[in-house]
């Protein structure tokens, strides 16, 4: 199984990014998957989850800002962005939700510039 996130950068506060994650070796339809944010310093947090069934369910801090979707054909599982703060910087990571140790990836840096 490999997980490829992208889609990161350097943005100013109020912008927007999609975040994409390639899956190969194991179909998205068939897990609850999700995206994790590291900030500097911090642990790594569930930022956003979508179960098999498409249901979607966000952290606080992102509702209303962040959207989660997948593409079944692209096997790839997507982040929408917006109305970033400063406070959003940190490496965006994809994986299962509750994750796999051995599925964590390189993660995508998103910086926030205020």
């Amino acid at each position: 199984v490999q997980l490829q996130a992208c889609g990161g950068g350097l943005v100013q506060a109020g912008g927007s990014l999609r975040l994409s994650c390639a899956v190969s070796g194991i179909l998205v339809n068939l897990n609850t998957w999700g995206w994790y944010r590291q900030a500097p310093g911090k642990q790594r947090d569930l930022v956003a989850s979508i179960t098999s069934g498409g249901s979607t369910n966000f952290a606080d801090s992102v509702k209303g800002r962040f959207t989660i979707s997948r593409d079944n054909a692209k096997n790839t599982v997507y982040l929408q962005v917006s109305s970033l703060k400063p406070e959003d910087t940190g490496v965006y990571y994809c994986n299962t939700d509750p994750p796999m140790r051995v599925f964590w990836g390189r993660g995508t840096q998103v910086t926030v510039s205020s």
